[in-house]
C-alpha cells in the first residue's frame, strides 16, 4: 500500500502563500486565507507543500485499506488556477454551485477558480461553512 505524501506539517502557511510567484495569485490567495479563517474557524496549516488546510478528520478509504488524517477543506494556489477542496464534493451543493460564478469542478473535491474576482465569495463562504458543518456531523466532531 503506498504511502500518503500530502501530510501535514509545521511549514509556515504565510511563508508559503508570501512565495506565490503570480501576484495576483498571491493577492488572491491571501485573501482566501482570510476568509477561510473567519468561516472555518481553524488554525491553517500545511498539507504536503501546497495545500493550506483547516481542520481534520480520521477517515478509512472504501477502496483500499488506507486510512489517516485529512484536512475538513482547504485551498492550493495552483500555476493555473486557485483550486478549493469541498472535501465531501462540491456536487452536492448544486444550488449554491449555480450562485457562485465562473468556476470548473472536478469528480472530486476541488473547485477550481480562475482568480478569486469570478466568483461570489459570499457564496463561496456559504459552500465552505456549509461543507465543514456537513463534514463535521459526519465525522462526529464538535
Amino acid at each position: 500500500m503506498a504511502e500518503l505524501k500530502t501530510l501535514r506539517n509545521k511549514a509556515s502557511v504565510i511563508q508559503f502563500l508570501s512565495s506565490v510567484e503570480n501576484e495576483d495569485r498571491r493577492k488572491d490567495s491571501k485573501a482566501l486565507l482570510k476568509l477561510f479563517k473567519e468561516v472555518v474557524k481553524e488554525k491553517p496549516e500545511m498539507w504536503g507543500t501546497s495545500i493550506v488546510g483547516f481542520g481534520s478528520y480520521h477517515y478509512q478509504s472504501e477502496r483500499s485499506k488506507q486510512a489517516g488524517e485529512w484536512m475538513l477543506t482547504g485551498f492550493s494556489p495552483r500555476k493555473q488556477n486557485l483550486t478549493v477542496y469541498i472535501m465531501n464534493g462540491p456536487k452536492r451543493y448544486p444550488e449554491l454551485l449555480g450562485k457562485l460564478g465562473k468556476y470548473k469542478i472536478s469528480t472530486g473535491s476541488c473547485i477550481y477558480i480562475n482568480k478569486l474576482s469570478d466568483v461570489d465569495t459570499k457564496v463561496l463562504q456559504t459552500l465552505i461553512k456549509t461543507s465543514v458543518k456537513e463534514m463535521k456531523a459526519m465525522n462526529k466532531i464538535k
